[in-house]
């Protein structure tokens, strides 16, 4: 079987995904998640999925450049209308919008709806793992090693998933 690099596979995306009417950020960000994919071993939601995304754009179910709306917003909640734009685009920025919400209130949620397939779940959930350690870091040095030990158990079972 042939070996290709983790870059020239997303070379070969971003082109793909571009040639399809993706700006070169979305087209970066659908092809990272899906080589992602790959590398943490989640194949199914991988590059394997490229000739169904792109049958999707064909029919309209994806829409390259769809407006990111944030419906509704507090302190603390959001509900984004990804207007059926491409699913990891939508929901990366959802989850950074988030983390900065539950930064600064402590807590935050969002719903989105209207967007495509947002790939490997593990891949958004790893993003709040990683500023919750750097914040725990941060404001509580007297149990690190307990709470790594601990933070590395659930980003275990997150990966797994």
């Amino acid at each position: 079987m042939p070996t290709v690099s983790e870059s020239t596979l997303r070379d070969m995306l971003v082109g793909i995904y571009s040639a399809k009417g993706a700006s070169a950020e979305e087209a970066e960000t659908v092809a990272r998640h899906q080589v992602g994919a790959n590398l943490v071993g989640h194949d199914s939601h991988g590059i394997m999925r490229t000739r169904g995304y792109v049958d999707l754009i064909d029919k309209g179910h994806i829409v390259p450049g769809a407006p990111y709306e944030v419906e509704r917003s507090s302190a603390t909640s959001a509900v984004i209308n990804g207007n059926w734009g491409f699913g990891f685009v939508v929901t990366e920025r959802a989850m950074t919008e988030t983390i900065e919400k539950a930064k600064e209130a402590g807590v935050a949620m969002a719903a989105v709806r209207y967007q495509g397939h947002v790939g490997r779940l593990g891949a958004y959930a790893a993003m709040g793992y990683t500023d919750v350690i750097v914040r725990h870091l941060a404001e509580d040095q007297s149990d690190v090693l307990e709470s790594f030990a601990r933070l590395a158990r659930v980003r275990e079972s997150l990966l797994e998933a």
